[in-house]
């Protein structure tokens, strides 16, 4: 998964975002609502987490933009305030919900899966491909019934992969959804991590290198396609 974070207290975006990422939710910060817009005519993001009070444009005016933009992003307003006049007032603008400062940063990442799992209602909570059953909300694998260990990276990247659903997957869509805009791009963590991924999940190989397009899981068992095992 991966979120914006519009926040203009330098420390707080810092904070937020450093812990997203040890739950595998991958983080940009932007600290005014016009970054914060440019941010999301150029990246896709499963979820928008708004300050309301932030420079230049205000967090209602990304939200409404949002809302106008028919994308179904969910938003999670932040804010200071706790009358129920302005939380009352935050929905209506569009805001799936609401967290109040200071917060814990578990509660975040719950109501951030909540909301993930609510926007992904119309596809099962539970994937099963080749062989493989994932499961996003207790991030679990198994492999024809033997659970496979994975790190949250490497988990990130098999939920792309399953999601895809043996569609091809390339490498920068790949290092632009399971990690985050500070990613260089030409890093080679994809090739690392997919290589790492394979071994993983063992023999036969699932994730199968299409050479010079990127990776996809191999839904007919690795039958077609060039595997290349370095990754």
């Amino acid at each position: 998964m991966r979120v914006l974070i519009v926040e203009d207290e330098p420390y707080l975006a810092g904070a937020i975002r450093d812990g997203l990422r040890l739950e595998a939710i991958s983080a940009d910060v932007a600290g005014d609502g016009y970054s914060a817009l440019e941010l999301l005519s150029i990246n896709d993001y499963a979820i928008a987490i708004i300050d309301r009070d932030i420079p230049r444009l205000s967090g209602d005016e990304v939200a409404k933009s949002i809302v106008a933009s028919q994308s179904g992003m969910p938003i999670l307003m932040l804010t200071a305030a706790d009358r129920l006049d302005d939380k009352a007032s935050g929905f209506e603008l569009g805001a799936d919900d609401y967290l109040t400062k200071p917060f814990a940063l578990q509660e975040l990442v719950l109501r951030l899966r909540a909301l993930d799992r609510r926007r992904a209602h119309s596809r099962p909570p539970i994937r099963e491909i080749a062989g493989l059953r994932v499961d996003p909300f207790r991030r679990e694998v198994f492999r024809n019934g033997r659970y496979v260990p994975l790190t949250r990276k490497q988990f990130a990247v098999l939920e792309v992969l399953v999601a895809a659903e043996g569609g091809v997957v390339s490498a920068e869509e790949l290092l632009e959804r399971a990690w985050d805009e500070n990613a260089d791009p030409f890093t080679n963590a994809v090739r690392i991590t997919v290589s790492a991924l394979r071994k993983r999940l063992g023999e036969p190989w699932l994730i199968t290198t299409m050479l010079g397009a990127g990776y996809r899981i191999d839904v007919r068992s690795n039958v077609g396609g060039e595997v290349d095992p370095s990754g």
